[in-house]
């Protein structure tokens, strides 16, 4: 008598959970490279060979962790500061402005500096310091 072997070799894989697996990858793809972030237009200088020998206005305003504001270490209101900085811009167009933010100041205040330098249409530098230092 002859005995049948009754296990038999699978002929085909189930694809299923491959499949739910890329469609799960490709929803995430496209969420995540569709997100739009907001945040700050900021149009970055074009470095040159040349040698700078002009010589403008710098003013350093800095945000202090409690929230108030300075130039050049002299304490300002946001309104002072606007105009200190339209008399500074009528005396010297291509001045300068360092924005610098203490790490622990809320960020708005920065943003306002900075917007208000946008306003003004006055050059501005972010000041910013390598970690651990």
């Amino acid at each position: 008598m002859k005995v049948q072997d009754e296990t038999k070799p699978y002929d085909t894989i189930n694809v299923t959970p491959m499949l739910d697996l890329a469609y799960v990858l490709l929803v995430v793809f496209i969420l995540m490279t569709t997100a739009s972030v907001q945040g700050l237009n900021v149009s970055m200088p074009k470095p040159s060979n040349k040698p700078v020998t002009e010589q403008h206005d710098l003013r350093i305003v800095q945000v202090l962790a409690d929230g108030g504001v300075t130039v050049n270490g002299v304490g300002v209101s946001l309104s002072e500061l606007e105009g200190q900085l339209g008399q500074a811009k009528a005396a010297d167009p291509k001045m300068t402005v360092a924005i610098k933010g203490d790490a622990k100041a809320h960020y708005d205040k920065v943003v306002a500096v900075i917007d208000l330098c946008n306003k003004l249409e006055v050059n501005m530098a972010l000041v910013t310091t390598r970690i651990g230092t």
